[in-house]
């Protein structure tokens, strides 16, 4: 009878440090709520909700601006510039200007 005892201490010891699981249980699930079956976090701070609408902002001010310097650029090349600046052109570069500086300072934080 000692014997039988003795096997049952080594099996739930082992058990205990993990080193053998008993046979027909399943591990349980994973209790992180943050993860989901594709390992992408399905709760995120608000920081990071933050970080993220501040990238998109980023990306699209620098999509309009390369479309504003593209035409500025066109319309320089189409005038002759040596003479006069039309407002249009002035405008249009205070406005890269502008939108440079708020590209700047979100990208800051």
């Amino acid at each position: 009878m000692l014997a039988g005892a003795g096997t049952a201490v080594i099996v739930h010891a082992q058990t205990e440090r993990g080193q053998a699981k008993p046979a027909g249980r399943p591990s349980p699930p994973d209790p992180s709520p943050d993860a989901d079956a594709s390992g992408s976090t399905t709760l995120k701070s608000p920081a990071k909700v933050a970080l993220e609408a501040n990238e998109k902002d980023i990306k699209k001010n620098i999509e309009k601006l390369f479309q504003l310097a593209t035409d500025l650029k066109a319309e320089v090349e189409k005038t002759d510039s040596s003479q006069v600046l039309s407002l249009a052109m002035v405008k249009k570069a205070e406005e890269i200007e502008k939108l440079a500086r708020e590209i700047k300072t979100r990208a800051k934080g």
